[in-house]
């Protein structure tokens, strides 16, 4: 039997065994445990790279494939760069040789162009002298102006002037177709038929009935015509209302061209003669002494021998008619307005001319 102390302890003891049996177990559970953590956690890691390594093996892959067929595409585009570029060597070759002529022309141009440019400065210079020569031109063309300004001046003075000329000519021209109406319209009253010429206002008297053949002495009937004609004749001209413009009373006598011109100028000088004597002798029974005093002063008598002899129609002389006597006035300043006139178309025939 054993004793009691003896007991616990070696219960004591066998327990402190299996603590320890236990605590070591326990430590290899857990170490075995730690172990199997690691290893779980090492094949973890492991399947998270193989499967990362797949992964990136698989994109590397997809990328291989996508380069491929980039290559290949790009294998296709060089083959076509490739036919291009054999057609741009083809094209290039074409354009050289086009170049090369282009060239060529282009040197025949070049040698044209010099041949211009020396023939433009040849006219460059011909166009300075042009040029110097205009400018002459120019200069003598101002001085031209300048002078035909002043004409101008000179010119518009001129018709100022000759247009109060024209103004008292168309005055005097006014009264004289008066005066011939004035003459007209006396006659017709007074019933005598004489022929009055428009534009002078002469009146032709015929020397058969004043005279006969180659005389100078007044005939019966050419008395009787002037007792007719005369009073009215100067009646009108010597009248209050014409008298201030009738500057002359003018009988002139005419003969054919029978015979010398002296002995006609003495004839046709004695027929005006006779003519103005017999108004002269008969004025007072017709005409006031006022009217007598400016006879006395207008009257003049001419002969004209066979001067401006009238002809027919067929331009031969008729001896009847170119033997006359012809009664007829001239009105103040009128010749110098006839000359006027003549001054004013030559005038106008110059400024017609200056202008065209």
């Amino acid at each position: 039997m054993r004793k009691p102390g003896k007991r616990r302890t070696d219960e004591s003891s066998s327990h402190s065994v299996w603590r320890s049996y236990s605590d070591m177990m326990s430590g290899l559970l857990l170490l075995f445990v730690l172990i199997m953590a690691v290893c779980l956690m090492q094949a973890q890691r492991n399947y998270a790279e193989k499967l990362a390594e797949q992964a990136k093996n698989a994109m590397t892959q997809n990328e291989l494939d996508a380069a491929l067929e980039h290559i290949s595409q790009q294998e296709s585009e060089l083959e076509e760069k490739t036919s291009t570029l054999a057609q741009q060597d083809v094209t290039l070759e074409e354009q050289s040789a086009t170049l090369q002529e282009q060239a060529s022309a282009l040197e025949q141009l070049q040698k044209l162009l010099e041949t211009k440019q020396l023939a433009l400065v040849q006219k460059e210079s011909e166009l300075e002298g042009t040029k110097n020569t205009l400018n002459q031109r120019e200069s003598e063309l101002a001085e031209q102006e300048s002078e035909l300004a002043d004409s101008q001046t000179k010119l518009d003075n001129a018709n100022k002037m000759m247009a109060d000329q024209q103004q008292k000519i168309d005055q005097i021209i006014g009264v004289k177709a008066d005066l011939i109406q004035a003459l007209n319209d006396e006659f017709a009253k007074n019933q005598i038929n004489v022929d009055i010429d428009t534009q002078t206002g002469a009146i032709l008297l015929d020397s058969n009935v004043l005279f006969s053949f180659g005389e100078s002495e007044l005939t019966e009937e050419g008395m009787r015509i002037l007792d007719q004609v005369l009073p009215v004749y100067c009646h009108v001209l010597l009248g209050e209302e014409y008298s201030d413009y009738v500057a002359e009373v003018i009988i002139d006598g005419y003969t054919d061209s029978i015979g010398d011109y002296v002995s006609n100028l003495a004839l046709s000088q004695g027929r005006a003669f006779a003519v103005a004597g017999y108004l002269l002798g008969t004025e007072g029974n017709f005409l006031n002494e006022e009217e007598s005093r400016q006879l006395h002063s207008k009257l003049s008598a001419n002969g004209k021998s066979m001067s401006n002899l009238k002809v027919t129609a067929e331009g031969v002389e008729d001896p009847e008619a170119s033997r006359r006597v012809e009664i007829k006035f001239r009105l103040t300043d009128e010749e110098m307005l006839s000359e006027l006139q003549q001054l004013m178309s030559a005038n106008r025939v110059g400024e017609e001319s200056a202008r065209g």
